[in-house]
């Protein structure tokens, strides 16, 4: 099946909260959906680039409904103030994407100490998820989407140095965090099981963005003509967030060579990623680091 953006059923009336909204991957999700009809908030941590983006999507589809607020995934405190003002102004949310991240950067911790893509990557998405979670409990066929990454297979959960701080491995540090992302949504899956609420996750295989500019130029290159463009890139995401057919706990990537690229379809994670007790071990750590509980 060959599924693309116009397969995006009408959006109009539903709310829908994206991370990372203003470049990339995340602004072609925020613009298909707004071109269906969504009411879409890009949560971004510039103010300045949300604002552009907002305007560059009311230029392609005039009358489109975008807001912006301001989020840092590096901050707790940023979360909750961010989580308070869309709680504020939206009763229910229909669609929460968990798309903005990092990869492979030079080693640094987040405002709160996290190791930097482990804490944005994972603990953000986490704590902004169960700051929002009962404005989508309340509102029927809701779903949380949250992006993960090829790169989750070489990823394990470092239980006992989630940090990094006994030793830095970009490549080991981006891998568990994409891991943990599948981790955490199939746990959070489980606990909606029974709701009107669903988990799911999908990847852009191999799509050129900004995401990718800490990576040497050599392996940039190398992986250049497997690349796709960010508005295929988003179609797994946006299949995820749209698609009825779609169910809780399914994973969606491109359909093409080594998943790379190609039109979105349900694919499989790595075995690790299905480990029920490093689920819940996660779950039980991210609500201790965090502070954050959730309403299931």
């Amino acid at each position: 099946m060959t599924w693309t953006a116009a397969d995006i059923p009408d959006q109009t009336g539903r709310v829908a909260v994206i991370t990372g909204a203003n470049t990339g991957l995340g602004y072609e999700t925020a613009t298909a959906l707004a071109g269906r009809g969504a009411h879409v908030v890009l949560a971004v941590r510039n103010l300045d680039k949300g604002k552009a983006a907002a305007d560059l999507i009311a230029r392609r589809y005039p009358g489109a409904d975008v807001g912006v607020q301001e989020l840092d995934l590096t901050s707790l405190a940023s979360i909750r103030g961010a989580a308070a003002s869309i709680r504020a102004a939206y009763d229910g949310i229909d669609l929460l994407i968990n798309n903005a991240g990092v990869m492979m950067t030079p080693k640094a911790t987040t405002k709160d100490g996290f190791e930097l893509q482990f804490g944005t990557n994972h603990l953000g998405h986490y704590a902004l998820t169960g700051l929002l979670l009962d404005r989508m409990l309340i509102t029927p066929g809701s779903r949380v989407v949250t992006v993960s990454s090829m790169g989750h297979r070489a990823g394990r959960m470092r239980f006992d140095d989630l940090q990094s701080d006994t030793g830095y491995n970009r490549v080991r540090a981006y891998g568990q965090s994409k891991l943990a992302n599948l981790l955490f949504t199939y746990q959070l899956q489980r606990r909606l099981a029974g709701r009107r609420t669903i988990a799911v996750a999908a990847h852009p295989g191999g799509s050129s963005s900004e995401l990718s500019r800490h990576l040497p130029r050599v392996v940039q290159a190398a992986f250049r003509p497997l690349e796709q463009d960010t508005e295929m890139g988003a179609l797994p995401t946006l299949r995820a967030a749209t698609d009825p057919t779609v169910t809780g706990g399914q994973y969606l990537g491109p359909g093409g060579f080594a998943e790379m690229r190609g039109y979105p379809r349900v694919v499989e994670s790595s075995g690790r990623s299905h480990d029920i007790a490093d689920q819940q071990r996660l779950w039980a750590v991210s609500a201790e680091l965090t502070g954050i509980s959730f309403p299931v």
